[in-house]
């Protein structure tokens, strides 16, 4: 706890995510009855925060990118506009601060729009875990991080949603991670020849669709379709499940047409689980992607908005962004990222 004696700043950071396949089987109840499997990768694009003591005895939260603030004092309620500061803070000094509030400033931004399909939410959750870990000095490893992480939002704050992007954030680089039965995750980092690496991520356009979506909706529309075992969205999440080792082997091996087809076939699943997974909006920007280049497309995260990725074999790049770009879509490309969260402390 040297930085609160001294005011230096701690920083985090913590990466966004692209969902490659298997998303959705990191939900419950299909993870806790079947197990889920999910491939990622993080990108260059981030979550950050910054956590200042302050002398004047005041608790500050921060979100610039959202232009919103609050500032309290102890035993004082605050607004909870905040909330995932707001949890953050409460859990880590309940459970690592001896419940005695720490006067500070914590401040965010992200480099995506909440509802963006990055696990941007998520990530800024792991980036708050982090830095007020650093400040108390509490005993958290990377998996100790990205479980509480996933606690804080899902059992704390009620939120819906799964389980991977908390792990993709805190871990970072191309993942395969499995959700098993018993509340088990395993995290198992992927190598391959730096040549595969590279023709992947030359091979990757993101395109924002142009708006950002609430997937809370969506997740709950899943789960609920996963009324009973016979139900029919249980065999779209086996589908997916069944995709995710497909692109794990696919990618170690460097088949980079074989991952685009997997990419085909778990985006008409990941459809089946939920009716608004999918929109005209979407629908007419892969049909833009697959008329210049695309091998396959999808939307990342939940659906219904957000961000959307498309694989393009390198040479074909070009004319693909600008066709999506002339579609009113933002389009570009991305770097992969081999760090997870990280802190550093600075004056």
């Amino acid at each position: 706890m040297n930085a609160i004696a001294n005011s230096t700043k701690i920083r985090a950071r913590a990466p966004l995510r692209i969902g490659l396949a298997g998303g959705g089987t990191d939900l419950s109840p299909y993870c806790d009855l079947f197990g889920g499997a999910v491939l990622n990768v993080t990108i260059d694009r981030y979550a950050f925060a910054t956590c200042t003591p302050r002398n004047d005895g005041r608790i500050v939260f921060d979100a610039d990118d959202i232009a919103m603030s609050e500032d309290w004092l102890p035993g004082q309620e605050g607004s909870a506009q905040l909330k995932l500061h707001q949890a953050v803070y409460s859990r880590m000094i309940r459970e690592f601060g001896g419940g005695r509030p720490i006067p500070l400033t914590l401040r965010s931004t992200v480099d995506a729009p909440a509802g963006s399909g990055l696990g941007s939410s998520s990530a800024l959750v792991v980036a708050l875990v982090d830095v007020m870990r650093e400040l108390l000095d509490a005993p958290l490893g990377v998996y100790d991080v990205a479980r509480l992480a996933y606690e804080i939002e899902r059992i704390d704050l009620q939120l819906s949603g799964g389980r991977q992007d908390q792990y993709a954030a805190a871990f970072g680089g191309m993942n395969f991670i499995e959700f098993l039965p018993g509340d088990r995750v395993v995290v198992n980092p992927l190598r391959a020849h730096r040549s595969v690496i590279c023709e992947l991520e030359s091979s990757i356009v993101t395109c924002f669709s142009g708006t950002s979506r609430e997937s809370a909706a969506i997740i709950d529309q899943q789960q609920s379709a996963m009324s009973d075992t016979n139900a029919p969205a249980f065999e779209a999440m086996h589908q997916l499940k069944r995709d995710a080792i497909e692109m794990k082997q696919a990618f170690v091996s460097g088949a980079i047409e074989r991952m685009a087809e997997i990419l085909h076939s778990s985006w008409q699943a990941k459809k089946s689980t939920a009716q608004a997974i999918s929109n005209p909006r979407i629908e007419q920007l892969l049909e833009v992607g697959l008329a210049n280049g695309a091998l396959a497309g999808k939307v990342s995260g939940a659906g219904g908005g957000g961000f959307m990725f498309f694989l393009v074999h390198p040479e074909n790049r070009f004319r693909l962004i600008t066709a999506l770009n002339n579609a009113d879509g933002r389009a570009g490309t991305v770097k992969f990222t081999e760090n997870g969260s990280e802190t550093w402390q600075f004056r």
